[in-house]
């Protein structure tokens, strides 16, 4: 194999440990073990720097290459490789031999790097991450309210659409105190559902126990601690969209259902498309594009690539929302595939319009321009036209077309 990388460093990390292996011209293949705290890895660094290495090559095993990364990232031209893509020929594998083994691929020019965004987008993802974690344990608790609640016998969801609206949220915390009769809990009820007042009253009959009231404030108390939280975090992201990244926000909320989840994305992919070089590659990077299956000169169904999981399940949440948003060309977009490819298929296509939409918006800073419900329709208007009138000939009509006014 040609050499590529005159003096490089191969890296198999762990959680105690990282074993180094380094190559190069004028230099003697050397490994060494050296543990994970800070001033192991500053000798590792001055190691490393002492033979002359350019390049390092390490795999992203967890968050264990987090530290390693920052300490040597601005000495070093650091590429983090996917384990995937670096296995080695089975057998006799050791933490020596993977160390020589990415240090060998390295030189080669056979290791791909991985993207690594920038400090100030890493720490944002930190933040738009944890933030949905929080949402999700809200919505956790909230289910686990409603649960106690159908355990105790009352039917509120059966009648109420969101128990933690105005009304149900009310209705519960009376509940709680319990100096309310069914008939003025039913009071409470607000706007359309003062209709169904006579089933309120019914459903709040019930067997509430002392074991089921504890269980409901624990858990009220919790999901308040985690809005309290949930605020700061907001306000931090929004702190940092403010000071970093104001312009791209505001042209991603430009694409009809993206709008407060622009944080997300930029948070997920970055904003310098540079790194891309077509959108195709970060629709391949994302894990949005459809993946290859073929053998013998025969195509078999392929799912999607693997990619990033946080993205991914973004856009399909967006693609989710674009699909019931009347009027707008993401929406007929699903409507023109979701008969023959089914929903799941369907929903994953949008997402992987909107990311193109991303893609275009953020690398020309140029705002999203809505082609309207009709777009499609047009663009096929002759061929649709010949379709319906084919089909109404076969039905016995004899058809003739007027332009409208």
């Amino acid at each position: 194999m040609d050499i590529i990388v005159e003096r490089g460093a191969g890296l198999d990390v762990h959680k105690e440990t990282v074993v180094a292996c380094i190559m190069g011209i004028g230099i003697k293949k050397e490994i060494r073990t050296f543990s994970t705290m800070t001033n192991d890895l500053l000798q590792l660094k001055i190691w490393l720097k002492g033979h002359g290495i350019t390049h390092i090559a390490m795999e992203s095993t967890g968050v264990y290459w987090k530290p390693i990364f920052n300490i040597l990232e601005d000495t070093f031209e650091v590429i983090l490789v996917n384990a995937r893509h670096v296995k080695n020929v089975p057998g006799r594998k050791t933490d020596v031999k993977d160390s020589e083994w990415l240090c060998k691929l390295l030189r080669s020019g056979l290791v791909r790097g991985s993207f690594i965004p920038p400090k100030e987008i890493r720490e944002l993802r930190d933040l738009t991450r944890y933030r949905r974690k929080l949402i999700q344990a809200v919505t956790s608790e909230k289910q686990r309210i409603e649960k106690i609640l159908e355990d105790a016998n009352i039917k509120l969801s059966s009648v109420v659409s969101d128990i933690f609206g105005v009304s149900g949220t009310r209705i519960i915390e009376e509940l709680m105190k319990g100096d309310l009769e069914v008939g003025e809990m039913a009071e409470l009820s607000k706007g359309k559902l003062r209709k169904k007042k006579d089933d309120l009253k019914e459903a709040l009959v019930g067997h509430m126990e002392t074991h089921h009231v504890f269980m409901i404030k624990a858990s009220l108390n919790h999901i308040r601690a985690l809005e309290e939280i949930l605020s700061t975090m907001e306000q931090k992201i929004t702190e940092k969209i403010d000071l970093h990244y104001k312009e791209e926000y505001k042209l991603l909320q430009t694409i009809p259902p993206v709008k407060d989840s622009a944080s997300v994305i930029i948070a997920e992919m970055g904003v310098n498309m540079n790194l891309f070089p077509t959108e195709m590659h970060l629709s391949s990077w994302s894990g949005m594009s459809p993946g290859n299956n073929e053998s013998a000169g025969k195509k078999k169904p392929g799912t999607t690539t693997h990619g990033n999981k946080c993205l991914k399940s973004i856009l399909t949440e967006l693609a989710w929302v674009a699909s019931r948003m009347k009027g707008t060309y993401l929406r007929a977009k699903y409507q023109s595939l979701v008969g023959r490819r089914g929903k799941k298929r369907a929903l994953i296509a949008v997402g992987h319009k909107i990311l193109i939409m991303c893609y275009h918006i953020l690398k020309y800073k140029v705002p999203c321009k809505e082609l309207g419900g009709n777009y499609l329709d047009m663009r096929k208007k002759d061929r649709i036209v010949k379709n319906y009138i084919k089909r109404l000939t076969n039905l016995g009509f004899a058809v003739t077309l007027n332009e409208a006014a």
